[in-house]
């Protein structure tokens, strides 16, 4: 589906056309993958518009971005403003908001140093990442042959552009091949994560999910998955998971800011349970989709929009 295109968006401090939102071909960023972004979401609550996890998901842009010895020319609070400004400017009340910052036009070459870093703010309105029943019902999903990179190739802390390529191979095999989506593998053979999701893997009553050395993305919907799922009394085990626990596990599940939670009913064609998402699975998601939707929030993680 394409973007839905919306009137202004934030570019280096100035409200500017959607369709003026332009940079040079010979930009850093389109040669090197100089780039480092978020996925936020804000919800049209039964309170009110509100952003999930706002200060959460601009912490981690700024650390992405120190990781490869760049700098945001603005501070956090000035970008989260600039955010919030640039959804009421639109008037929307639901929408998916892009934040990404970037080496821009000056010289080419592996250096990216002299190159001066652009800060772009998108939103637009946008659906359920893996469609409107994949929520209620699953998905199917293969594990992918591409690994993700070992941890002394490339950080897979920092959420960088360049990161994506390999996030692209992974999906596009899954849906060439039928599927959803597919799993990678970490380095030694473990699970990691999907394209874009973080994993967790049900067992016996307990959760389970791949370390931060996987290979992943510290997702903000996973950390906040694990605090709903500890609240509501269960186990949650951060741990290596070898890739036959997906085939007898007795839940699994997807969790990421376009993804939000959700269930997986089979993996390389393997029912996982009973083939439909079960009781754990439900119980988190009530949690979070009653913050996102109905706007009750005990954890302070909605900012709203005024």
């Amino acid at each position: 589906m394409p973007l839905q295109k919306v009137q202004k968006i934030w570019m280096n401090g100035q409200f500017i056309n959607w369709d003026d939102a332009k940079i040079h071909v010979l930009s850093h960023v389109i040669h090197y993958g100089t780039s480092w972004f978020e996925g936020i979401r804000c919800y049209d609550t039964k309170k009110g518009s509100a952003i999930f996890r706002l200060n959460e998901h601009i912490k981690r842009l700024y650390d992405s971005v120190k990781i490869y010895r760049a700098e945001i020319p603005y501070s956090m609070d000035e970008l989260k403003e600039a955010i919030i400004e640039t959804i009421k400017s639109n008037g929307l009340k639901a929408c998916y908001i892009r934040p990404i910052v970037f080496r821009g036009y000056y010289e080419l070459g592996v250096n990216p140093m002299n190159c001066p870093i652009d800060v772009v703010i998108a939103v637009w309105e946008w659906g359920k990442y893996l469609g409107e029943d994949a929520i209620k019902n699953g998905v199917d999903v293969k594990v992918s042959s591409w690994r993700r990179p070992a941890p002394d190739t490339l950080p897979m802390m920092a959420k960088v552009g360049a990161n994506y390529m390999n996030s692209q191979l992974i999906k596009m095999e899954a849906i060439v091949d039928g599927y959803a989506e597919g799993i990678a593998l970490d380095y030694n053979g473990f699970i990691s994560e999907g394209s874009g999701e973080n994993v967790f893997v049900v067992k016996d009553g307990v959760i389970y999910t791949p370390l931060i050395s996987t290979g992943i993305l510290p997702g903000i919907t996973r950390m906040s998955v694990i605090k709903i799922a500890k609240d509501l009394g269960y186990e949650v085990v951060e741990t290596l998971i070898p890739r036959e626990m997906l085939y007898i596990a007795d839940e699994i599940f997807l969790t990421g800011t376009a993804t939000e939670i959700t269930p997986v009913r089979s993996v390389d064609k393997i029912k996982v349970g009973c083939g439909v998402p079960g009781e754990i699975t439900r119980a988190i998601q009530n949690v979070f989709f009653d913050i996102v939707e109905n706007g009750n929030d005990p954890y302070g993680w909605l900012t709203w929009v005024k």
